[in-house]
Formats: structure tokens, sequence, C-alpha cells
């Protein structure tokens, strides 16, 4: 008796690089509104950080409005969502919180971290969908939420960032858990 080698179902693929795709969006914005949801509960209540607290109200907005359009997804295509939601709920409001705590221009380190990488990500998304048609709404969604990333950023970088001590080292640490949970949201 021979075994055959199973053949590539490149439209099976597709379909669960797709799901992956949505996937890990939609774990990635619930994890950002987290993230905000925890610098907002240090920042929020002092007056004497009433500005930045009004920059990450609404860019919390923004990313619930992201999410909002995830859960949209994983509903209508019947995505399953990622099993650690849980995990990052609780993991988002501590990164939150903790560089709050570690002042203003560390929690501005944290956005410009994650929106970095997270811009990327989109990019790399946004190349592999191509210029199908058939994926149109999914890649102009992709390519509207990358814009809001990049000036999230960018915000984040006048903010002071870059000003923070140990930036670079804060930054890396927060890329690294970023590309971390992005590779295993994906899958799990």
């Amino acid at each position: 008796m021979t075994l055959r080698k199973p053949v590539a179902q490149p439209g099976r693929r597709r379909s669960r690089q797709l799901e992956e795709m949505i996937r890990v969006d939609h774990a990635g914005e619930y994890g950002a509104v987290r993230i905000y949801e925890g610098q907002l509960a240090i920042f929020g209540r002092l007056p004497q950080t009433q500005k930045i607290a009004a920059t990450l109200r609404r860019q919390r907005g923004e990313e619930q409005a992201h999410l909002e359009r995830f859960n949209t997804l994983v509903n209508d295509r019947k995505v399953r969502p990622t099993a650690l939601a849980p995990v990052w709920h609780v993991a988002g409001f501590a990164l939150g919180a903790a560089t709050a705590l570690m002042g203003e221009k560390a929690a501005h380190a944290c956005t410009a971290a994650i929106e970095d990488v997270i811009s990327d990500h989109y990019g790399a998304q946004l190349a592999a969908l191509g210029g199908q048609n058939e994926e149109k709404e999914l890649r102009e969604t992709i390519e509207e939420f990358r814009r809001d990333e990049i000036r999230h950023r960018e915000e984040a970088i006048s903010g002071g960032a870059h000003e923070v001590p140990a930036a670079p080292l804060l930054s890396a640490a927060i890329r690294t858990a970023c590309r971390i949970a992005i590779k295993i949201s994906e899958k799990v």
C-alpha cells in the first residue's frame, strides 16, 4: 500500500491566512484599547495630566472603533477569536498602567513602540493581500487603520517618547512583547 502525500489546497490555505489576519488584528485592537484604559486609569484622574489624558481618550476611541470593526469581521466571517483574550485583557491594562506610572514620556514610548510594530504588521498584511478585488474591503480597513496607527506613533514621538530614560531598552522590550503577542494570537 502506498501512502499518498496530501495535495495542498490553495483556497483553504488562503482562507486560513485571512482568518489569522482577522484574528490577530482583532486581538491587537483589543489589547490596544486595554493599554489605553490602563494609562487612563493613572492619568485620567490627575489634574496635572489632563492634556495627555485627552490625547489618550481620543486614541482609545479610535482603537475602540477599530476593535468594533474587527468584532464585525470576526462575526461576519465566523473567525474564531484568540483564546488568549483574557491574557491580553490583563496584560494590556498592566502594560498601560505600568508605563503611565513611569510618567508621560514612558506612556508615549509605549505607544510609539507598539504602533511601530503594528504599522509594520499591517503593512505586511497589505502586501500579503496584494491587489485582490475579493478582499478589497479588508484591505481598505487595514489601510485606514494603519494610517491611524502611524499617526498615533507620530503623536507619541512628538510627546517625548524618545526622551524617557532608557527609551531604547523600554521600546525594545515592548516591541518584542508585541511581536510575540502577534505570532501567538495568529494561531491560538
